[in-house]
């Protein structure tokens, strides 16, 4: 059985959260809800509520075999918090699964590791991930090394899959250059 870490703040995208919170734990893993405190009631956008279970500065990514940060306006809220941010970073350092959907990939960008990834995300961040030196490509779920991330709530079967599958399998094989073709659509080219 995995620990699988769900990173949440208020206005989260419910369904984000719910599908593979519910996936995780259907297929016998252990699944927490971590946020910045621990017994805080969170309001998801759509009015759903989910209690955290822990707050971040009394964990480690050590604990955990992956983590999953859903959409909606909670990483926006997240990405504000240093200890968040490390313990983002620390699943990265320690090559274990970090699934994003929608707007979950701002921590990837917060956390200073979508450099040289092939992501995807809600399509309104993608230029924040490019900023970020991220390839930004337009699918329903991308696996590059431990990085998963995917579009929107219509993703959530293949974003939870990819999900299970590296908990089980181990991490996917990086992609790697040459850039796919899409991530350099809408690029301005070199100033000179």
């Amino acid at each position: 059985m995995a620990r699988i870490a769900f990173i949440v703040a208020n206005d989260f995208e419910d369904s984000e959260f719910s599908v593979p919170f519910e996936k995780v734990k259907q297929a016998g893993h252990e699944a927490v809800i971590i946020g910045v405190e621990a017994g805080k009631v969170l309001k998801g956008k759509k009015g759903s509520e989910i209690t955290t279970e822990k707050a971040v500065k009394d964990l480690k990514a050590a604990d955990f075999n992956a983590l999953v940060i859903p959409g909606g306006y909670s990483p926006d809220h997240l990405r504000m918090d240093i200890k968040m941010v490390g313990f983002v970073r620390d699943f990265f350092k320690a090559d274990k699964p970090i699934a994003a959907i929608c707007h979950g990939p701002w921590m990837l960008v917060e956390a200073d590791i979508a450099d040289g990834h092939t992501v995807t995300s809600f399509p309104s961040i993608k230029t924040d991930l490019i900023n970020a030196n991220a390839r930004w490509v337009d699918r329903e779920v991308v696996e590059d090394g431990n990085l998963i991330t995917s579009r929107k709530p219509d993703d959530l079967e293949a974003f939870s899959a990819a999900v299970l599958r590296q908990v089980q399998n181990g991490i996917a094989p990086r992609i790697g250059t040459p850039q796919a073709a899409e991530s350099n659509v809408d690029r301005a080219p070199p100033m000179h």
